[in-house]
Order: structure tokens, then C-alpha cells, then sequence
């Protein structure tokens, strides 16, 4: 028993701490508890505050390594030479101009009548040999294809016949032979060389005909030259085929400077002269050109006049049977600052604006009012003449600016 009663003293010794310590912690936890609830947002605010601080101090830092924040807009873009020349970029003066009111038409690229032949056989004959094909490009004088003609064979075979005459003729001399025969052998030979030469015959060819000298080579055979040069747009035959006079074998055309027909109504097509000024929109590009011929009578169907645009076609862009829009230049004038309708382009707020050389390689933009198109020119006003804009290349620079955050309004 006595043993039992010290274990129990002790015991009572021992608990009250823990159990105190206890109590004095849930105290604790109870207040923090009470002081969470009471506050719900106090350290989250002092977080967030802190943050925001380290925030705008990193930015502050960030905003001086690079010379200016967003609130600074940049304004123009400098480029040196090198940067020029691989952009494409190319600046003019521009002046005013005096450009004449613009008549558009839809229009159609023909074939230049004035520079395309047709090749044809002057008699029937057979076709034995082809020296060109379908697209082909020839020079003048090249040949083309070689025909075969009884016609021709008794055209060349009399040829030589009057040829040895004459040369007997004159041989003897006038002493010996008559004047009637002498007369007679010059008559027959100029009608012998003019009937195989209306045949098909070109003067070189019979030149080497004649200088055989023999009965033997009057087989017929001849070869159709071109007489121009240009390329192969039709080959109606095949070899072997007879054809009869008029039969059109070939059709060369010089595509270097073609046609665009356009289709005006009576009140525009009065507007316009000849060698007017015309301009050929293809796609994204512009050709120059002129007015070379104009109807005198209505198309029975469209009520139109007709007009003839010659455009050059160096690089073989243009094919017949397309497409085009046409702006031909009228004889009513407007005069004011013409620049390239590349120049021009739309801002992000929707105005027009081009580009100005402020000082050497340093471009700003410039908002402008168009006032007319003509063609591939737009006459504006906004800007004072003799002022260096971007020509070309415009584009390249807005994307740019467009990159660095710039102002549209250019404030």
C-alpha cells in the first residue's frame, strides 16, 4: 500500500505540466485562431504588397536598361544602307504632276494583229517535213515546214528551161541573135521566176535552185520561212496532210508587245484620244501602255466601243485570252502631288498615310488625304512638295514601327 501511494503522489506531481502546457497552447491556438478570423486577409495583403513593390522595382530596372517604357511610343525607324538596299527600300521627291481624270474598263490581252503572220501554201501541196513546234520561238527567215506541189515542180522546171535560154541568148550576143528573140528569152524568164516565186519560192531559194542548173532538182519541194520573228502560237497540220491554197499551217506572233482590247461606253471613249497614256493593272503589278487604235461602231450586244491598248510584254507575263483591269489616262487634267500607289498605305487606325524621310535613313509616318487614282498614281495632299518619301518599300517599314509600338497618330 505504501507503495502504491507514492506512485499516485507522484503521478499527481508529474501530469499537471503537460497537461497546463496543453491548455496554454490551445489558448494560443484559440487566439491566432480568433485573430485569423477576425483579420481573414491581412497577410495576404501585406504578400501582395510586396510583390507589387519588387514588381515595379524589377520594371523600373527594366524600363531603363532599354531607354523607355510602354507609355513611350516609337516614332520613326532609322535604317542604315545595307538595311535599305535589302529591304527594297527606295525614296523619290515628290513633285506636283499633271495626270489626266481616269477612265477604268475591265479589259481582254489579244494578240497584236499588227505583229502576227499566218503561214499558208499559195498552191495545193503536200506537207513532208515540220522544222518548228507549238510554242517555239523563230527568228525571221527560219524555216518552218517543207511542202511538195506538182504546181511548183512544172513552175520550176519551166524556171530553168528560160534560165538556160536567156543565158544562151546572151552568149551569143546581139549580133547574132534577133532582137525578138532576145526579148522573147528575157519575157519568158521574169514570167518563170515570178510564177515560182508568187508559188512560195523565196529569192534565195531559187537563186540556189538555179545555180544546180538542172532539169533533175525541179522535184517540186519547198520550204514555207517565216517572215518574222516571234512564236509559234498555232501548228494546224500534220505531216502528210494535202492542203489546198489559203489552208493556214502556222501563226507566228511577236508577244513582246501585245493588245489589251478595253470596252468603253460612248461618253468615256469621247474622253479619250489616241496614244492616250493607259496603264494595265495584272494582279498585284502595273504595265504602261498606250491607245493605239479605237472602234468607230458599237459592239451590237455590250453598246461598247472598243479601244486598243499596246502594252509591252517583255518578260512574257501577259497571255492572250486574259484577264486585265485597264485605266486609261482622259484629256480632262488634274494636276497635284502624284506618288506610286505603293507608297500609300493603310495606318492601324484606318487613315492613309506614307512614309517621310525626316533626316537621312530616319522615317516617320505621315497621314495624307487621297484625292484621285489614276492608274498607279495617286495625287494627294498632306504633305509639301519636294518632300522625300518612301517610293518602294513602305511596307517593310511600317512593320517595323509596328514592332517597336508606334504611335499611329504619330503623337
Amino acid at each position: 500500500m505504501k507503495q502504491i501511494a507514492i506512485f499516485l503522489i507522484t503521478i499527481g506531481l508529474i501530469l499537471p505540466f503537460p497537461l497546463l502546457a496543453g491548455l496554454d497552447s490551445h489558448d494560443h491556438g484559440e487566439e491566432a485562431l480568433s485573430e485569423e478570423m477576425t483579420h481573414p486577409h491581412n497577410h495576404g495583403e501585406e504578400t501582395l504588397a510586396h510583390d507589387k513593390d519588387v514588381d515595379e522595382h524589377r520594371h523600373g530596372e527594366h524600363e531603363g536598361e532599354h531607354g523607355h517604357g510602354h507609355g513611350e511610343m516609337a516614332t520613326e525607324v532609322e535604317l542604315n544602307e545595307a538595311q535599305r538596299h535589302l529591304a527594297g527600300v527606295e525614296t523619290i521627291q515628290i513633285k506636283k504632276q499633271s495626270l489626266g481624270e481616269a477612265v477604268t474598263s475591265p479589259g481582254e490581252v489579244t494578240l497584236n494583229l499588227y505583229r502576227t503572220i499566218k503561214i499558208t501554201p499559195r498552191i495545193p501541196a503536200q506537207v513532208i517535213a515540220r522544222h518548228v513546234y507549238l510554242g517555239d520561238q523563230v527568228k525571221k527567215g527560219q524555216p518552218l515546214l517543207t511542202l511538195s506541189s506538182v504546181e511548183m515542180a512544172e513552175a520550176q522546171g519551166a524556171l530553168i528551161e528560160a534560165d538556160v535560154e536567156l543565158r544562151r541568148v546572151k552568149k551569143l550576143g546581139r549580133k547574132v541573135v534577133s532582137e525578138k528573140r532576145y526579148v522573147a528569152a528575157q519575157i519568158a524568164y521574169q514570167q518563170a521566176y515570178a510564177r515560182v516565186n508568187a508559188y512560195g519560192m523565196t529569192k534565195k531559194q531559187i537563186e540556189a535552185l538555179l545555180k544546180e542548173g538542172n532539169a533533175a532538182h525541179a522535184v517540186g519541194k519547198f520550204q514555207l520561212l517565216s517572215l518574222q520573228e516571234g512564236t509559234v502560237i498555232s501548228d494546224d497540220f500534220v505531216v502528210g496532210e494535202l492542203v489546198e491554197p489559203g489552208h493556214v499551217l502556222m501563226e507566228i506572233s511577236d508577244e513582246r508587245m501585245l493588245w489589251v482590247k478595253a470596252r468603253l461606253t460612248p461618253e468615256d471613249a469621247s474622253r479619250v484620244s489616241l496614244e492616250a497614256p493607259a496603264r494595265i493593272q495584272v494582279g498585284n503589278r502595273w504595265l504602261t501602255g498606250k491607245v493605239v487604235q479605237a472602234s468607230h461602231s458599237l459592239d451590237e450586244t455590250t453598246r461598247t466601243l472598243a479601244l486598243h491598248v499596246e502594252v509591252a510584254n517583255p518578260d512574257d507575263s501577259l497571255h492572250p485570252g486574259q484577264f486585265v483591269n485597264v485605266v486609261i489616262e482622259s484629256d480632262r487634267k488634274l494636276v497635284g502631288l502624284a506618288v506610286p500607289v505603293e507608297a500609300v498605305l493603310r495606318s492601324p487606325d484606318g487613315d492613309w498615310q506614307l512614309f517621310v524621310e525626316s533626316r537621312p535613313g530616319h522615317f516617320e509616318p505621315r497621314e495624307v488625304k487621297i484625292l484621285q487614282t489614276v492608274g498607279d498614281q495617286l495625287l494627294i495632299e498632306g504633305v509639301d512638295e519636294g518632300t522625300t518619301i518612301v517610293a518602294k518599300g513602305a511596307f517593310f517599314i511600317q512593320s517595323e514601327m509596328a514592332k517597336g509600338g508606334f504611335d499611329p497618330h504619330n503623337h
